[in-house]
Parts: structure tokens; C-alpha cells; sequence
């Protein structure tokens, strides 16, 4: 029974099965093929010189007394104890990678800002991607492993330049936001400090008058109200002197710490949003009269009639809108010029008359008959 139902695969799964050993490789040393079933608090370490994974048993046990190779089959590779490392991600394939860019970057450390065009900054992103290509698939590995060694030492004192750059760039960084984090905070205490003692002050005239009116005194409510009026009106004038202080201390903290941040030259611009403009149902077009200026009172008999006419002025009629009428019929032909017009036209019916004509000839010297 027991035979057949491991057999039919029924049975529980041993560490020596396929299926079950390719689960349990990343569980498994693999030069003293301890497992972590056994041994739940064992630690593996990596080694960037070939990435071959063991436990720190191992490691101690073979590497204590020095430099000694690799125990993995296949490879012959000497390594130190000293540069085994916890492995950070699960993929080993990753985990290089991360290590190679790292290390192409230290020597590729230059800004756009250090060349006259972006053509010659993107050739150096090239190259640089050119070299990690190269160092992680395999190819060339020697040749750019020598490329990248040279390249080191000829610029040696720029990257170095760079480099402090950088770290001093990281640092002012990481100091301003912790000033702004410790800025925030005080700021937060201060206005916790603020509403305490605004409540306090607030429900300190509450409780005179609850006090005043068990008591039966009326002239002691009085004064309590007018105590109480007097406490809003101090607790809006320190809400303004706050804010007013926290005003001065923010301009003279951007002050401090603008004369403390690294800038660095040759970076672009930031070029400000324009506010947005009002909408504009007639998108941007003037219907402000150019032959013209509209007034808003004409002398004329008529039209003083029809002012204190009420059967006109009863319904609500304004003779402003009479005096826009009549001024913009009278105006309307003045920007008219019939003879340019006129000209543009006759223009334009003899070009299409000359195309017609050379269509005619095209399809008449083809040496086809019209089906039509």
C-alpha cells in the first residue's frame, strides 16, 4: 500500500524528489547541505567576487585562516572573509547587477552640467551603459575591465572632485531636512502649547460665570462676560503675533539655509507656470471699435424726447443700446475696400480657369476617350 501510494506521487514529498529539491535549494547550503529545517537560525552569506551562496558556518570554517577558493564546484576563485556580505535581494542575477552599475557609476560620475552639449553627455551615458552591458552579459570582460581601470586613473582627480561633490551635495541634503523635521516639530509642540493654554483661558471665564450665577451675584455675571470678551479678543491678538513670528522664523531659516546648500552650475532653469487667465468666451478677439469711440450721451432733439419718453423708457429700453446700433451701421462699410476684393477674385477665377484648361489638355492628350 505504501509503496504504490508513493508511487502514484500520494505520499508525502521527500528533500530528495525534483520537484521538491528545486523548492528547497534556497533553503539548502550547498557545500554543507545543511538546511534551515534543522537549523531554522541559519544565515547565508554571498560574495561579490563570484556570487556563490553558503552559510556562515561555512564560511568561518574555511575562510577564517585566509584567502582560500572557492568550495563551490567549478569554480576556482580565490575569496576573502571580509568581503562575504548578506545577500539583499532574492534574485542572485539582481543582486550583481545592483553591484556592477554601482561600481561603473563610481568611476562614470560626471554631470551633464560638465559638458558643453547634450549630444556628449548622452555619448557618455553610452558608454557607460556599454561597459555594465558588457560586465554583466560577459562580453569582452578582460578588454573592459582594462577600459574602465584606465579610465579610473587617467581621471582620478575629477572623480574624486565628483565624489566629494556628491557626498557633500547628500549631506547638506540630509541636514536641511533634518532642520526642517526638527523646525516642524517645534512648530507642532508650539501650537499644541497654544491651544492648551487658549482652552484653559477660554473655559477659565466659563467657569466664573457658572460659579457667579450659582452664587446669585449679577454684577460678578457682568464682569465675567465682559472678562470673557476681553480673553477672545487677547487670544486673536496672540494668533496673530504668533503667526506673525512664525513668518520671521521661516524667512530667516530659508535664509540660514540657503547660504549652507551646495548649488550646483549649469543646471536648467525652472521656468514658472503663468497664472491662468480669466475665461474669455471669444477667445482673445477685441470687439472694441477702431473708426469710433462710443459716448455715453448724445445731444439731439429726438433723443431728449425719448429720454423722458415713458412709453420708450417704461419698458426698460436703454438709448445706450440705440447709440451702439446706429454707430456700428453707420462705421460698418469703412473697412470694405471693394476693389481689392473685387481684384482678389477675378485673380482667383483665372487661375481656376488655367487649371481647368491644363486638366482638358492632360486628359485629351492621354489617348483615351471620354466614356461619357
Amino acid at each position: 500500500m505504501s509503496r504504490n501510494a508513493h508511487a502514484d506521487g500520494a505520499g508525502p514529498r521527500r528533500p530528495g524528489d525534483k520537484e521538491g529539491e528545486s523548492a528547497l535549494s534556497a533553503y539548502i547550503c550547498p557545500v554543507c547541505k545543511s538546511t534551515r529545517y534543522l537549523n531554522p537560525e541559519m544565515r547565508f552569506l554571498v560574495n561579490p567576487e563570484c556570487y556563490h551562496k553558503m552559510c556562515v558556518s561555512c564560511v568561518d570554517r574555511i575562510f577564517s585562516q585566509g584567502p582560500a577558493p572557492c568550495p563551490i564546484a567549478g569554480c576556482a576563485r580565490t575569496l576573502r572573509k571580509q568581503r562575504f556580505r548578506q545577500q539583499t535581494f532574492e534574485d542572485l542575477k539582481i543582486e550583481r547587477e545592483v553591484d556592477v552599475r554601482r561600481r561603473v557609476s563610481k568611476a562614470f560620475n560626471r554631470q551633464e552640467s560638465d559638458f558643453e552639449t547634450l549630444l556628449a553627455y548622452n555619448n557618455y551615458l553610452e558608454d557607460m551603459e556599454v561597459t555594465t552591458f558588457n560586465l554583466l552579459q560577459g562580453v569582452d570582460v578582460a578588454a573592459t575591465e582594462r577600459k574602465l581601470a584606465a579610465y579610473a586613473a587617467q581621471n582620478a582627480s575629477s572623480i574624486s572632485q565628483n565624489n566629494a561633490i556628491a557626498t557633500e551635495q547628500r549631506n547638506s541634503q540630509n541636514a536641511q531636512t533634518a532642520a526642517q523635521k526638527e523646525q516642524a516639530r517645534l512648530n507642532r509642540a508650539g501650537a499644541t502649547r497654544a491651544d492648551i493654554a487658549s482652552m484653559a483661558e477660554q473655559e477659565e471665564p466659563q467657569k466664573e460665570a457658572i460659579n457667579a450665577v450659582a452664587n446669585g451675584k449679577d454684577d460678578e455675571v457682568q464682569k465675567v462676560v465682559l472678562k470673557r470678551s476681553t480673553a477672545r479678543r487677547t487670544a486673536a491678538e496672540k494668533a496673530r503675533d504668533k503667526q506673525r513670528q512664525q513668518q520671521q522664523q521661516q524667512q530667516h531659516y530659508s535664509e540660514d539655509t540657503d547660504s549652507d546648500v551646495y548649488k550646483i552650475e549649469g543646471l536648467k532653469p525652472i521656468v514658472q507656470a503663468l497664472p491662468e487667465k480669466p475665461y474669455d468666451p471669444f477667445g482673445g478677439i477685441s470687439y472694441t471699435p477702431s473708426y469710433y469711440t462710443l459716448q455715453s450721451h448724445y445731444e439731439h432733439p429726438w433723443l431728449d424726447r425719448a429720454r423722458t419718453d415713458p412709453s420708450i423708457v417704461a419698458g426698460g429700453y436703454d438709448l445706450r443700446e440705440y447709440y451702439q446700433r446706429t454707430m456700428l451701421e453707420a462705421f460698418a462699410g469703412l473697412g470694405c475696400f471693394i476693389d481689392e476684393e473685387m481684384g482678389e477674385k477675378e485673380h482667383g477665377e483665372q487661375d481656376k480657369m488655367v487649371a481647368t484648361e491644363g486638366a482638358a489638355m492632360a486628359a485629351g492628350g492621354s489617348g483615351h476617350d471620354d466614356v461619357l
